[in-house]
Formats: C-alpha cells, sequence, structure tokens
C-alpha cells in the first residue's frame, strides 16, 4: 500500500474516532458536577466537531471519497457505547473514554510520521494539532480517572445505573460478617423470642444480604437512619470494618454532622471563606466528605468548585501531571 493510501486510510479512521469523541463528549456534559466542567466538556465537544472538519477538508484534498456515512456511524457508536456503559461503573466507562483517546493520539501520530515521509506539510500540521489535542484530553481523564481511585468526587457524576453498577462491584468486598454474626446471634435465641428473631433475620438481610435489597435500602427515605443504626450496631459489637463502611456509606449520602466536617465551624463561614478553606484542603477523605455535605445542604456551585479544584490538585500529584 501506498503512503498516500495509507494517509487516506487514517484520515478515514480519524473522522470515524473523532465523530464518536465528539458524541461521548456530549453525552458526558450532562454528567458534569460543575458548571466549569460542563463548559469544558462542551468546549471539548465543539472542538472534537471542528477537529473532524479539518480531517474531511484534508480527505477530500487529497482525493478521498466524500464520506456521508462515516459521521452517522460515529454518532451511532457514540450512542451505543453510552448504552451499554450504563450496566458497568462510571470508572469502565472513563478508561474507555481514555483508550479512545489514546486510540486517537496513537493514530495521529502515525498520520504525522505518514506525512513527514510523504512530504506532505500541511497533512503533518494537521497530525500535530491532533496530537496535542489528545494529549491535553488524556491528560483531563487521567485526572478524573484519578480523583475516582481517590475516593472522589470525580468531576463527572454516575448515572443512577452506573451508581448502581459501582454498588454492585462493590458487594462482593463488602464487610459481610457483620451480617453473619447477626444472623449467627438470632439462631441462637430462645424459642419465646422467636418471633423477634425472624424479623430481625428479614431486616438483616434486607439490608445488607443481597444486591437487589442494598440498592433498595440506598434509594429509600430511611437509607440514612439506617445506616446509623447499623454503624452503631457494628460499633457497640466491636466489628470496626462493618462500622467504618456504614459510616462510608453515610457520608456518601452527604448525612454528616457539622462537626463531622474538616472544616471547623463550617456552617458560619460565608460563601467566599467556606470556598477558600474548601480550596486548601489536601486530604482526599476531607475533601469527599465536604463536596457531599454541601451538596446535600446548601450546594453552593463556587464551594463545590472549589472544592473539586482541590481535589483535582490532589489527583495531579497522584499521578504526576504538573499544574
Amino acid at each position: 500500500m501506498t503512503d498516500h493510501a495509507k494517509i487516506v486510510n487514517q484520515l478515514r479512521a480519524l473522522v470515524l474516532l473523532t465523530q464518536t469523541e465528539e458524541q461521548v463528549a456530549r453525552t458526558r456534559v450532562s454528567q458534569a458536577r460543575t458548571d466549569a466542567v460542563r463548559r469544558e466538556l462542551t468546549q471539548n465537544a465543539d472542538n472534537a466537531a471542528e477537529r473532524t472538519r479539518l480531517i474531511t477538508a484534508e480527505l477530500r484534498e487529497l482525493g478521498g471519497v466524500p464520506d456521508v456515512v462515516t459521521p452517522a456511524i460515529g454518532r451511532l457508536s457514540a450512542v451505543l457505547k453510552a448504552t451499554f456503559e450504563q450496566a458497568e461503573p462510571l470508572e469502565e466507562a472513563l478508561l474507555q473514554d481514555l483508550a479512545l483517546e489514546h486510540q486517537l493520539h496513537d493514530r495521529a501520530t502515525y498520520l504525522k510520521v505518514l506525512g513527514q515521509r510523504a512530504e506532505l506539510a500541511k497533512v503533518q500540521r494537521l497530525a500535530e494539532g491532533l496530537i496535542r489535542a489528545h494529549e491535553a484530553t488524556i491528560e483531563w481523564l487521567t485526572v478524573v480517572l484519578a480523583e475516582e481511585a481517590l475516593g472522589g468526587p470525580a468531576a463527572l457524576v454516575p448515572t443512577p445505573f452506573q451508581t448502581v453498577a459501582g454498588v454492585a462491584a462493590r458487594a462482593a468486598n463488602a464487610p459481610y460478617r457483620f451480617v453473619a454474626n447477626r444472623v449467627n446471634e438470632a439462631l441462637d435465641t430462645a424459642q419465646q423470642r422467636r418471633q423477634r428473631v425472624e424479623d430481625e433475620l428479614g431486616q438483616v438481610a434486607d439490608r445488607a444480604g443481597t444486591l437487589t435489597d442494598a440498592v433498595r435500602e440506598t434509594l429509600t427515605v430511611g437509607r440514612a437512619a439506617t445506616l446509623r443504626r447499623a454503624e452503631r450496631i457494628a460499633r457497640r459489637e466491636g466489628n470496626r470494618p462493618a462500622a467504618e463502611a456504614a459510616k462510608s456509606a453515610r457520608e456518601e449520602l452527604g448525612d454528616v454532622s457539622a462537626d463531622e466536617l474538616p472544616i471547623k465551624g463550617f456552617d458560619s463561614l460565608s460563601t467566599a471563606d467556606a470556598a477558600k478553606a474548601a480550596k486548601a484542603l489536601r486530604k482526599p477523605h476531607d475533601i469527599r466528605v465536604l463536596i457531599r455535605y454541601e451538596e446535600t445542604h446548601k450546594n453552593r456551585s463556587s464551594v463545590v468548585s472549589a472544592a473539586q479544584v482541590a481535589l483535582a490538585e490532589v489527583a495531579k500529584e497522584a499521578v504526576g501531571v504538573d499544574s
């Protein structure tokens, strides 16, 4: 195959992948946690659309067949991707986004070398622009994944289905010893307490025994109260892992008291002072607790954004990205 044919083939592939990239970015806009992230994703999608235009123009200039099918395929690919990823945790969806960006980056690098060999300066310049764009997106996605790995909350909010998928993925590692202990205790209860035992067994099984019931418990109105009760019982019985798991789930719901926050007197701070204090936090757990609390109480966008910036800085340090 000649260099010219290889270049045309790579441009065609890049049009398809870039169209998919644009549609993925647009589906992510609705998952943005803050207005700043929403604007960034919208800009990313617009930039991808412009890259599609530039690649298509170069393809036609090199004599490639005008492509009216590829954009439709790209949109379809993105729709299918968005549909299938609903059955998996957010981190898996983001890893697939990252894989797409790496493929785009690698193809652009290959195109650059082909352009150099064929002495097509315009193709080379196009490829260099694509490389820079995808390097920036790869860095951003890497930081978002690092935020999630640090406990989040990440710049992107999981959809309800992805939240459920995340619960499923974590279920295998849940501290079920707590449930087993309660069941064993109930089975040893005397005959005259049978009815109470049956009720208790049912409650324990409903709360932690199966994925379906765990999801139901998470979505019911009394979930916070249930978690607090489970935490108290676990601490009373000396089961620290179960107590910490219940506390962690409670923190995810934003169900913490003011004295549990990492910033003393947080509720009495002005919006500006609260944002300044949030931005100074450096422990992922503290940042996560504060964001969840703020989102479920006053929900001030500037405070949430400041805390998200703090988490992004910690995530960049964790993956070795310069601020």
